[in-house]
């Protein structure tokens, strides 16, 4: 095994530092030290979009919000589903990831950004659910380690009352919500469904397959 390879370094708006890391042929993004994502393991990710896009009404011009880019899994997961959608609209508000996908890791996923349909926002996801009033059928949230891991300090809000009033805001009438966490959190299950979500739990693996870690992806659908 190779001894792994800084390929660069930054700076979170918290002043955290984040690093992206290469190893033989596996990338992994980190936090403090910690791994936010990695190359190997992306089968939840994937996940996500699959059992949310699944839930959606494809009538029409589906427009799909998709918080946090990360390496892309879960954007390309979504333009590859069917029946496609019309727009992607993808926020992320960690100038180095996006620059990351833009160079030395947009491989990975087939380089999402690159399809017409994808449109980039680098920014607060907060502030495009809130400055869109009924305006996506699907929210998917993959911006931290899960409800209570945050990735910016701020995004703790997307997953309180107020923050979860917004996204019901701006689902279209029965758009679905969907959230990747780490871990179950039984009291975000709470908040959910106190905030006018029918929501159901599904449990999948990391890699996708047998192996690997169990994450939990919450499908909230507007009341």
């Amino acid at each position: 095994m190779k001894p792994q390879a800084i390929l660069d370094r930054a700076k979170t708006p918290d002043g955290a530092e984040i690093v992206l890391v290469k190893r033989d042929d596996v990338y992994s993004i980190r936090v403090n030290g910690l791994e936010l994502m990695s190359s190997r393991a992306h089968g939840s990710e994937e996940s996500l979009a699959r059992l949310v896009l699944s839930d959606i009404n494809h009538e029409g011009r589906p427009r799909i919000l998709v918080g946090g880019l990360g390496m892309g899994f879960t954007l390309r997961a979504a333009l590859d589903f069917r029946p496609p959608v019309f727009e992607v609209v993808v926020a992320e508000i960690l100038t180095a990831v996006v620059l990351w996908n833009q160079s030395t890791v947009g491989h990975l996923a087939g380089a999402p950004l690159d399809d017409p349909r994808v449109k980039l926002v680098e920014g607060d996801v907060a502030d495009v659910i809130a400055g869109g009033r009924q305006a996506f059928d699907a929210v998917l949230l993959d911006v931290d380690n899960g409800p209570s891991a945050f990735t910016v300090d701020r995004n703790e809000s997307l997953y309180g009352p107020a923050g979860l009033a917004a996204i019901h805001g701006c689902l279209r009438p029965r758009g679905v919500l969907g959230v990747w966490s780490a871990d179950p959190a039984p009291e975000f299950l709470r908040l959910l469904n106190e905030q006018a979500f029918d929501t159901r739990v599904e449990q999948v693996r990391a890699r996708g397959t047998a192996k690997g870690p169990i994450h939990t992806i919450f499908v909230a659908r507007r009341r």
